[in-house]
């Protein structure tokens, strides 16, 4: 029997893809395209991508795919990901904090998916819009991804469950517990288990510190960018009868003017 560790997830890319499967895919797929309904865009920069969950499906799509991110693991994995579909993407390692010096070109749409711009500090996270915003086009699009911190903050609820699934004769567990500091950050406590014949046979225990950010905090943002046309939708985006407001997790996509802006 394995022990339990305490690790950091984005370190285990073979288990942080353990609730990945065809289905999540598609549907991560129809999401994109609803996003790219009606706008032009060709380059993605996704500054978070990770091992490409949440952005390989826009690729499938015709969108030319970019990836950075902070872990060289997860975009090794990314990289096998793509290469078993067929596809390809520019991918290179990155704290998006400091963008522009690994990226000089720019792009249809810089975009941040999985939940990641809440693993910086509010600060940082002023600071990695500006980095986004210079990558972007006039007239291009920043998207962001995440867990509706508002409704988190809300409702202080205590357990997020997963359903089950399984890996060949192995049922997968997932409980994350969440410790609230404040409102200033939070600790996710991810408790994996796997059972065999009714026995645990695997423990595994990460814990990740998130910092809460308020919807608005980030919007007022992107209009001192001098964004327009900003739009708030559930995750995925699809499910048109789910509002942001409500939504456990949510999207925006905000078009940048044509105009040059200072801040």
């Amino acid at each position: 029997k394995k022990e339990a560790s305490m690790a950091n997830l984005y370190d285990r890319a073979d288990i942080y893809d353990l609730f990945e499967n065809e289905e999540k895919y598609q549907a991560i797929k129809r999401h994109w395209a609803k996003i790219l309904e009606g706008r032009e865009i060709h380059t993605l920069l996704d500054v978070s991508i990770g091992t490409g969950s949440l952005t390989l499906p826009a690729a499938e799509l015709g969108v030319t795919l970019y990836g950075s991110d902070l872990s060289g693991g997860m975009l090794a994995k990314c990289g096998q990901k793509l290469k078993a579909r067929g596809l390809s993407a520019d991918l290179r390692e990155c704290d998006f904090r400091s963008l522009t010096e690994k990226f000089s070109e720019t792009f249809d749409c810089v975009g941040s998916t999985g939940n990641s711009l809440p693993h910086v500090t509010n600060e940082d996270l002023q600071h990695t819009l500006e980095q986004m915003d210079a990558l972007v086009k006039e007239g291009g699009y920043l998207y962001y991804d995440m867990r509706n911190w508002d409704k988190i903050l809300a409702e202080r609820k205590r357990f997020y469950l997963y359903n089950p699934m399984f890996v060949e004769d192995t049922r997968v567990n997932l409980v994350q517990v969440w410790d609230y500091h404040g409102e200033e950050s939070m600790d996710f406590h991810l408790l994996y288990t796997f059972e065999k014949e009714n026995q645990i046979v695997q423990k595994e225990h990460f814990e990740e510190t998130y910092y809460p950010v308020r919807r608005a905090a980030i919007l007022d943002k992107l209009r001192q960018l001098g964004y327009q046309d900003i739009q708030a939708m559930c995750h995925p985006a699809y499910f048109e009868k789910v509002s942001a407001d409500e939504a456990d997790w949510y999207c925006v996509v905000a078009r940048k003017s044509n105009i040059p802006h200072t801040l």
